[in-house]
């Protein structure tokens, strides 16, 4: 198995909704998926895919149980500069998210906060000055 990831998926309570939240931020669905009883959106994200899906049939899909709580992994946003994460902090707010921690120096010698989205997906907004955010959104480690 290579390093890389190439599909993140989501689990909500409701796609639609989730749907208008990523779309506040800026996002737009490359793919949607509609059928009697089941709806999915695929968005591309540089090169991966984010994917919203039901968060119940995402857990017996992947035969586990849900026990309805945080599941240990929160998402990342590298951006340019500290600015950059306050500006997105507030417009993730705005959206209908919540700031769980807002923006601040960082002991590893960047800039970040964390908003949270509606099903409870966290998501780290950083800038860290020793990585390298490229123009098509991608980042290194240097």
């Amino acid at each position: 198995m290579k390093q890389r990831m190439s599909v993140i998926t989501l689990g909500v309570a409701d796609v639609v909704r989730a749907t208008a939240f990523y779309q506040s931020m800026g996002w737009h669905v490359d793919v949607s998926i509609d059928t009697e009883d089941d709806q999915i959106r695929f968005f591309q994200a540089g090169d991966t895919i984010v994917s919203l899906w039901n968060r119940a049939k995402l857990a017996a899909d992947g035969g586990v149980v849900d026990g309805g709580g945080w599941g240990g992994v929160t998402l990342g946003y590298n951006v340019d500069s500290p600015e950059e994460v306050d500006e997105i902090l507030a417009a993730a707010k705005a959206a209908g998210g919540t700031i769980t921690r807002p923006g601040g120096k960082m002991f590893w010698g960047g800039y970040s906060g964390v908003f949270v989205d509606p099903d409870g997906h966290p998501w780290e907004v950083a800038h860290n000055p020793a990585w390298t955010v490229h123009e098509d959104g991608s980042v290194t480690l240097s």
